[in-house]
């Protein structure tokens, strides 16, 4: 039994896409996925930033958001949700402006390769390559759900390759495993915005089956998480992915990973991206917070 419920702000999102006829992800190409999905982002509002614009970094193409005052030599590397296969820099507009705000931070929001046209490892390459680009400016990295996991991957990849250094990572109800066998996938297989039959559809574009054990892939396989930058991890009580993004904060502490995770018990998948939620501003204030207090 539930000892929480959904949080009621975040109702009117489940019953939009729980009314009948709205497409399943698999029933839909990546292409008319991205652009459903992308017809429901939130709009970026006016966060007071002083300037927002499109770059490349590392041939990758980029969006800085800087704030007023914010040093030149830091900089928070944000990469995008979408199971791999959908969003995009223009998605998650709204979230890395508010990010930006929230820490004083310069973020650089990273549109890497999509699969299933660039599968794995395509995206992980891509974000390795801007954060090694920066890697002379002080570093935070993060990311929601596939950026998540790209996130973690990062920070293994620096830590293998002696550099760069990141003094935080932000995982915000980060994939780490896809092996979608949690308690969470079962208990939250349908209904709440994130379904397990969408994951299988996502990791079926991403990545073989047969190489879902590689931790570039499935960071939680990793044989150790010692040496990782300090993080803060994000998990949803309503959400798939949840067990394993509890069991990675759990693995980075056992790793000896400062490591603070908040669990949002009544927040479903996605969360973090939506406007006029209260836990949603909540979870974006901390995160900034993390990020100001890692690069001061």
């Amino acid at each position: 039994m539930r000892l929480v419920p959904v949080d009621p702000q975040l109702q009117p999102v489940l019953d939009l896409v729980n009314q009948p006829g709205m497409p399943a992800f698999g029933d839909l190409s990546p292409e008319e996925t991205r652009a459903l999905m992308a017809s429901f982002a939130a709009p970026r509002e006016d966060d007071g930033l002083a300037s927002v614009d499109d770059g490349e970094v590392a041939g990758v193409p980029v969006r800085w958001y800087r704030p007023h005052g914010a040093s030149e030599d830091a900089a928070f590397v944000w990469l995008h949700g979408g199971g791999w296969v959908i969003g995009s820099v223009a998605t998650s507009d709204a979230t890395a402006s508010k990010l930006a705000a929230a820490s004083g931070v310069t973020v650089c929001s990273v549109d890497y390769r999509l699969a299933p046209e660039h599968p794995f490892p395509a995206a992980v390459d891509d974000c390795l390559a801007v954060v090694e680009a920066l890697g002379a400016r002080r570093l935070a990295v993060g990311g929601d759900s596939a950026g998540g996991n790209l996130a973690a991957v990062v920070c293994l990849l620096a830590r293998e390759r002696g550099g760069p250094e990141i003094a935080l990572q932000a995982l915000v109800y980060p994939v780490t495993d896809l092996a979608m066998d949690q308690p969470s996938y079962a208990e939250n297989a349908d209904g709440f915005f994130l379904t397990a039959a969408a994951m299988r559809w996502f990791a079926d574009h991403y990545v073989p089956e047969a190489d879902r054990g590689d931790w570039r892939c499935a960071p939680l396989r990793a044989e150790s998480l010692a040496g990782l930058p300090p993080a803060i991890v994000l998990t949803a009580g309503f959400d798939p992915l949840r067990d394993e993004g509890d069991a990675y904060a759990e693995r980075l502490r056992e790793a000896g990973v400062e490591v603070d995770h908040v669990r949002y018990d009544g927040a479903i998948h996605g969360f973090f991206s939506f406007p006029g939620v209260d836990i949603a501003d909540d979870a974006r204030r901390r995160v900034g917070g993390a990020v100001a207090a890692a690069l001061a």
